[in-house]
């Protein structure tokens, strides 16, 4: 019992320093900030509710656009079903990821290490509880997720923007907003989306009830069918939107990092998910309900609601969400790219800003070459979330504390409503086999199917996908009404 309590008095001890080396990391840019109480305000977050703040709004941006046309493939009944299974499933693995930032902390800290002007990254965490080769697999996956998530951001703003003003094509309006969100390199890390975060969820919440209530307002349309699922590839294309909706928390460790207490996350990445909740399935049901099957070949909801001002209001407010949404994305990965040129510890947020610069480029060339706005979700979740949010998670916490020692000095012990070790090794064995062969297996083939098909059709560099085709010209309209 000795031994125990000894082990137990030193992780309380390390989890104290923790946040006695939070608070002076903060110490210095509170002390400059103090007499500008309004900026410290709106631009220096780093308490639990921004946190919450912070994983609600990036948990779902441009993807709620894109849930009906997934319920048109799955049915309604697995629609829901899948929300709520992969959001739970979602915010369990958040809680992994979330202990094993603790725990990797704790064991750094008791060598004495800093992290002062140092943001903790997931690849870094896998580096230091499993080694090398786990952190060469975090890497690639989180960084070519969370570049895929950044031009997924691209696409919707060109793709939504297009509803209000179809007088430039949807390429040239990618273009204009490339431009705009490479200002995101100018935000220096998550201490400072505070005031951003909360006005996204805004946006975002605005946008679920706008669509919902403008889909009852408008009713069934004449002859509605809603015979979803029909064939088996569109049935794994839309589950595994629904997995990449849920599998938000690639940025986790970055959020925990700027929270002044981080061992307060644990649960709230599943109080940000039961909040998306109550936006996301009335919204995908209710327009589902209104269009059914037409949902099938309009994979933006916006596309089918009738043009007014409040569809304008929520269109305009979706745009600003996703510059928003961009950021987190790609914050993490200018994390990375600043290490790699040795400038992560440069104060000068000018130089970070240039420095950062090129990691935009390949974002917005991808996002012109493949502007496939809704299987695109699909691909990404399929590939990439798998692995990155799910199974690589699930698989780290397994083999970090699979002997006894770690056990018995883990910085985090098992939750309360799961007290035992042997409960959450098995829990995580499912999740990983359920991943592996249903999102990743299913969902590869049916979304690399569904993306190729796509590719067929409209081509690379799309300078329209989805775009209703153009008035005939007059002489071609002339002899359309002689015939």
């Amino acid at each position: 019992m000795l031994p125990q309590k000894q082990a137990e008095e030193t992780i309380v001890s390390n989890l104290t320093e923790m946040e006695l080396e939070t608070r002076e990391e903060e110490k210095d840019e509170e002390e400059q900030q103090s007499l500008f109480s309004v900026k410290n305000l709106l631009w220096h977050g780093g308490s639990a509710w921004d946190a919450w703040f912070s994983c609600a709004s990036n948990q779902v941006a441009q993807v709620l656009l894109t849930l009906p046309y997934s319920f048109s493939q799955l049915g309604m009944l697995s629609g829901i079903l899948l929300q709520v299974f992969y959001g739970l499933m979602g915010s369990w693995t958040a809680y992994i990821i979330s202990v094993l930032y603790i725990e990797y902390r704790s064991r750094k800290e008791k060598e004495n290490v800093s992290f002062k002007n140092h943001v903790i990254q997931w690849f870094e965490v896998l580096d230091g509880l499993l080694g090398p080769y786990w952190k060469a697999a975090g890497l690639a996956f989180n960084c070519t997720f969370l570049l895929f998530g950044s031009v997924i951001q691209l696409i919707a703003c060109a793709s939504n923007i297009y509803y209000i003003n179809d007088k430039l094509d949807k390429r040239t309006w990618t273009y204009i907003f490339g431009a705009c969100c490479a200002t995101t390199v100018f935000i220096p890390s998550f201490h400072n989306y505070r005031i951003w975060s909360f006005l996204g969820l805004g946006m975002t919440t605005y946008t679920a009830w706008y669509l919902a209530i403008a889909a009852f307002v408008h009713g069934q349309v004449d002859g509605v069918t809603h015979s979803g699922p029909k064939k088996l590839v569109l049935y794994f294309t839309g589950a595994t939107n629904i997995l990449y909706t849920f599998g938000g928390h690639a940025v986790t460790v970055e959020i925990m990092h700027a929270m002044w207490k981080p061992q307060k996350f644990k649960y709230i990445y599943l109080m940000a998910t039961l909040y998306v909740f109550t936006l996301t399935l009335p919204s995908a049901s209710a327009v589902y309900w209104a269009f059914g099957d037409e949902l099938l070949n309009h994979s933006n909801a916006f596309s089918l609601l009738p043009k007014n001002g409040f569809r304008d209001a929520a269109v305009i407010l979706m745009l600003i969400h996703q510059f928003i949404t961009f950021g987190f994305a790609c914050t993490p990965l200018y994390f990375v790219w600043e290490k790699v040129i040795g400038m992560h510890d440069t104060k000068s947020i000018c130089l970070r800003a240039l420095a950062r610069l090129p990691v935009v480029i390949p974002i917005w060339f991808l996002a012109i070459i493949f502007p496939f706005f809704g299987p695109i979700n699909s691909a990404v979740g399929a590939l990439l979330v798998s692995f990155t949010v799910y199974i690589i998670p699930a698989l780290a916490h397994m083999l970090t504390y699979r002997k006894a020692s770690a056990r018995q000095n883990a910085a985090e012990k098992p939750p309360f409503f799961m007290p035992s070790w042997t409960a959450m090794y098995a829990f995580n064995a499912f999740i990983v086999v359920w991943v592996l062969v249903v999102g990743f297996g299913f969902g590869g083939w049916a979304s690399m199917t569904n993306f190729i098909r796509q590719i067929d059709t409209f081509g690379l560099f799309a300078k329209c996908y989805q775009c209703k085709p153009p008035p005939p010209s007059g002489a071609a309209a002339a002899a359309a009404n002689h015939h």
